[in-house]
């Protein structure tokens, strides 16, 4: 559940999914990704919405779209006899080369070539200004760089460059100033203390500290790869900037800055202003997003953990963005672990995220994953700790995976919309358009293992939900205004094991358009919190066990043993050792009490008087 501004915001996507929808049968396919599993396809004959930007599988599908980042092979290949000595002596440079023009406190590189930086230069400059084809190559072998008016190192102009960090060496550059601030132009001036106009590449084992006291850390108008080393930042803005693209293939980056962690920021061109990591440790404290890429983020391996604009727990301003990972295109997770702990969203997109594999702990003051469009997950672990809403998209597909998720209003919320709007709502879900969006949102759920512990809806579908396979467990709310199933369309359920617990104000089970039997339990009291329930058949023997987290007064239960014609016994209480998630996997009799009897002889049996709405 949004405020009211949600729907203004909106309202551009629901004009563009209002055109496109056709009246067609929605197919889900799995990928590799998930095993190989075969999964049937969704019986919801509805609109099926047609996004902006078309969702990709793979990383590899999705950079296959964008531009190839350029070649570092030569990078680390170069002759001993071949270097060109710079010995920074505190108040003066030395260079016995003519590729190397010494004015004062500023030494400018000329020509291609190899260039080894040593020593200590209290204020002063580096520039690189060739108009060779060919790579010049920067050794940093315990540099110290400091400037008062401008970048200490500047590549001004290039066909490429590339900074090696010597073995074992500590670097150190800082500024004091933006040299960009005060000029009545900016596009050719550097705004960064590591700044290139030029393709750029970071190498080699040692490590560079970068003091950024004027705006950002290192920053390419090209594209900019990081692909070893020990790299340190503060920064007064942004950490790190590739305009085109932001390649990380190794390393280690540790990164405070005062604006966004990462950032990929080419508007002109929808094959550029990406990031991709694939491989390295990043370590990122940003007062902005975490991750920002114009278009997407592409994560294939690595280990980060972010921190974006004070965590969680933290209110920010409106106009503010802090976000963990933000993609306006595609944001793809392949393999990798991650934790974000985000002022906003943890994982964000203004389009589609997909999540296919890696070990992934979220905690989230907005949403913890939110698509505009889609959100597919194929597998991995996925733990969201906290947020004001667990899953949010327009589509929603689970293929596989294990997602436990705490939401303090709705779990998983199918809706439109681009998830700006902050912990707002109310009873009645102002500004919603239900007849639009029962043809239009989906929730597909195909396997895996779902817990939802919500304190408003815990699967909330603002159109239809169908479920052919997995295992989804919802501890949902305790106030009557919500319920642990909401949906405006239909919700077919055809396969699986789904256990809902929630309040009876607004209680739903799934439809009669379903092939696989469920039963709503009404109970005629609410039910304290870790009260176990048990469903047994004729023989004593347990088709589920679940214990509630929290005080419930309905249950809804479904799962291939429960047969048409059969008889049961609902029990409450007893003694049983289940698993965090409440469900134990046993057919065991935990000796309860039993509550009452039922037998299936519909789609879908209630049991007691049902307090909700009705269907």
């Amino acid at each position: 559940m949004k405020p009211f501004a949600r729907a203004l915001i909106t309202s551009m996507l629901v004009a563009i999914l209002t055109a496109c929808s056709t009246n067609q049968t929605t197919t889900t396919t799995v990928n590799s990704a998930s095993g190989g599993q075969a999964v049937s396809s969704n019986s919801a004959s509805t609109s099926s919405p047609t996004v902006v930007v078309p969702t990709v599988a793979s990383i590899d599908e999705a950079l296959a779209n964008k531009a190839t980042p350029h070649d570092t092979a030569a990078d680390l290949a170069w002759q001993n006899a071949d270097l060109v000595e710079i010995k920074l002596n505190e108040s003066s440079i030395s260079a016995n080369n003519p590729n190397v023009k010494i004015d004062g406190t500023t030494a400018t590189i000329s020509a291609a070539g190899t260039y080894q930086l040593s020593g200590k230069l209290n204020d002063g400059q580096i520039i690189v200004d060739t108009a060779d084809k060919d790579l010049v190559r920067l050794i940093l072998n315990g540099a110290t760089i400091h400037s008062s008016g401008n970048a200490p190192i500047a590549i001004m102009q290039a066909e490429q460059m590339a900074i090696i960090l010597a073995d074992e060496s500590q670097n150190t550059l800082s500024d004091t100033v933006d040299a960009s601030a005060n000029a009545t132009t900016t596009e050719d001036l550097p705004n960064a203390t590591l700044y290139s106009k030029a393709d750029l590449s970071i190498a080699g084992n040692g490590s560079l500290t970068i003091q950024a006291n004027g705006n950002d850390g290192i920053s390419s108008k090209d594209g900019l790869i990081i692909n070893s080393g020990t790299i340190n930042i503060t920064a007064l803005d942004d950490g790190l900037r590739g305009k085109d693209y932001l390649v990380i293939n190794g390393g280690t980056i540790n990164i405070n800055a005062q604006g966004d962690g990462l950032s990929a920021d080419n508007e002109e061109d929808a094959s550029k202003g990406y990031i991709s990591i694939a491989g390295g440790k990043l370590n990122v404290t940003a007062g902005g997003d975490g991750l920002s890429a114009i278009t997407d983020i592409l994560i294939d391996a690595g280990e980060l953990t972010i921190s974006a604009g004070g965590g969680s727990s933290t209110s920010i301003s409106a106009d503010a963005s802090a976000k963990g990972l933000k993609a306006g295109q595609n944001l793809v997770i392949a393999e990798a672990t991650i934790t974000i702990d985000a002022a906003e969203d943890a994982i964000h997109s203004d389009n589609n995220v997909t999540i296919n594999a890696g070990t992934i702990g979220l905690a989230a003051g907005d949403d913890g994953v939110h698509a505009d469009a889609t959100l597919t997950i194929n597998g991995g672990d996925l733990t969201i700790s906290n947020s004001y809403e667990g899953l949010e998209s327009a589509v929603i597909t689970i293929n596989e995976g294990n997602i436990s998720l705490v939401a303090q209003d709705d779990g998983v919320n199918v809706a439109g919309g681009d998830g700006s709007s902050m912990q707002g709502g109310g009873m009645g879900r102002p500004g919603r358009n239900d007849s639009f969006a029962a043809g239009n949102y989906f929730l597909y759920i195909n396997g895996g293992t779902l817990v939802v512990d919500a304190a408003g809806d815990g699967l909330d579908a603002n159109g239809s939900i169908v479920m052919n396979a997995g295992l989804v467990l919802v501890h949902g709310p305790t106030a009557q205004m919500n319920g642990a199933l909401d949906y405006d369309g239909g919700f077919a359920l055809n396969g699986g094991t789904l256990v809902a617990a929630g309040s009876a104000g607004m209680v739903q089970a799934p439809d009669s358009n379903s092939t696989q039997s469920s039963v709503l339990i009404n109970y005629s009291s609410a039910q304290a919190a870790g009260n176990l329930v048990q469903i047994l058949d004729q023989s004593g023997q347990a088709l589920v066990s679940f214990t509630p987290r929290k005080q419930y007064q309905a249950l809804v239960f479904s799962s291939p043993a429960l047969q048409q014609g059969a008889s049961y016994t609902i029990n409450s209480g007893g003694t049983l050792e289940s698993s965090s998630s409440g469900y134990a996997q046993t057919t065991a009799n935990a000796g309860g009490t039993a509550y009452a009897t039922f037998s299936v002889s519909e789609i879908v049996t209630q049991v007691g008087q049902r307090m909700g709405r009705q269907r």
